[in-house]
């Protein structure tokens, strides 16, 4: 039986949560493999990205600071990677480096997951950094009307596939359809404050509200949005689905969407 060797380059990487997903996506598709966390130097992410084969890795996730240092180093980059100016996704095939970003469908799997349709819907994008980047991407494929919000608005005009528009716009936050939140705000201390801050009560009841930031898992956003009635998407569903569909990238076979998310909850 094929050994699968798998593993997440980060630095920090100890936070990370992928193994206890993958371990369950292996065990819930009859599979045998490992999946490790590597931590790995900036300086170092040459070295240990070619020798990949030699120590007998199929396939690795790549996460910060790492995603974008990673593509010249890769043999073939795919068009939704360059898209988005990041891999996320590293097979290993026949002595060749493949780099993927499931990011930008996994987000979208979890949303209509959620029950939450996409064709032709109002989207605003909060943030501009990687996520965002992602999160416009994927959202435009999946034939959604995007708009992107960023503190400084020439952050947001840089990003693809959205209209930018001003920090706090109330015209846009009141025909929105579907709100993301995709900066890291919500981790911190000042994630009342940052909530605080935003026009929630522009958004129409019937609007959903998505925040990428699972750690906290109950966010700041996502707990005001539920007062004011509406409905709410949390983090992990992105985490999940991109996930899963690394495991299939990897192995062929589709990932246990409930025992992955079991693993991480601890159900």
């Amino acid at each position: 039986m094929t050994f699968f060797k798998l593993g997440i380059l980060g630095c920090p990487v100890q936070h990370s949560r992928s193994p206890a997903m993958q371990h369950a996506a292996l065990a819930a598709a009859g599979l045998e493999g490992r999946y490790e966390k590597i931590e790995v130097a900036p300086a170092d992410l040459p070295r240990v990205v070619a020798s990949l084969e030699a120590n007998g890795f199929t396939g690795v996730n790549v996460t910060l600071p790492h995603k974008q240092a990673v593509l010249p180093l890769l043999d073939e980059v795919d068009a939704v990677a360059r898209e988005i100016g990041a891999v996320n996704t590293v097979c290993v095939r026949e002595g060749r480096l493949f780099g993927t970003n499931t990011d930008a469908e996994g987000l979208v799997r979890s949303i209509r997951a959620a029950g939450v349709e996409l064709q032709g819907v109002r989207v605003l994008v909060l943030g501009a950094g990687g996520a965002a980047r992602a999160a416009t991407t994927g959202l435009h494929q999946a034939g959604a009307l995007v708009r992107a919000s960023a503190r400084r608005i020439e952050a947001a005009r840089a990003l693809p596939h959205a209209e930018a528009v001003a920090w706090n716009d109330q015209d846009a936050w009141a025909d929105t359809e579907l709100l993301v939140q995709a900066t890291s705000a919500t981790m911190g201390h000042g994630a009342d404050a940052f909530v605080d801050g935003l026009p929630l009560d522009r958004l129409s009841a019937d609007a959903a509200v998505v925040d990428l930031v699972y750690t906290p898992l109950d966010t700041a956003l996502l707990r005001a949005a539920r007062t004011r009635g509406v409905r709410t998407i949390d983090g992990l569903g992105m985490l999940v689905h991109q996930g899963a569909l690394a495991f299939e990238h990897w192995t062929g076979h589709v990932g246990d969407i409930d025992a992955m998310r079991d693993a991480l909850t601890g159900e």
